[in-house]
């Protein structure tokens, strides 16, 4: 969990307080705060009462988005930070076309997968 710098925070569309999440996804709070120490999900403090809060375009209704957990493992193995992983994820590549995280969210994973592994390269 960390904090947020303004260029990343303005990348993000929308964010998600923790019990929102946790009601979208039907599980206990406590569960989506051990997706975020697993490393399932990324969550930062931001806001006037610096409150953790996850990208909402990680939740796809009911579930995280599928190839996410896998895509962060990836990402971190690659030395990535969290903020580092934010930066990628939500910056617009014209090659994809979009954002590595609307690229997973419209079921290309494999690709966005296969661009972060090449980043160890």
């Amino acid at each position: 969990m960390t904090e947020i710098d303004a260029k990343i925070d303005a990348l993000v569309p929308a964010w998600l307080y923790l019990p929102d999440i946790a009601e979208m996804l039907d599980i206990e709070v406590t569960r989506v705060r051990q997706l975020v120490k697993e490393g399932q999900l990324i969550a930062v403090r931001r806001g006037e009462n610096r409150a953790l809060q996850v990208p909402a375009a990680f939740i796809d209704g009911d579930k995280t988005v599928k190839g996410l957990p896998g895509l962060l493992t990836v990402l971190r193995d690659d030395g990535f930070s969290d903020e580092e992983m934010l930066e990628w994820l939500f910056t617009s590549d014209p090659t994809l076309p979009g954002t590595p995280v609307q690229a997973l969210s419209e079921n290309r994973g494999t690709e966005v997968k296969r661009r972060a592994q090449a980043l160890a390269l």
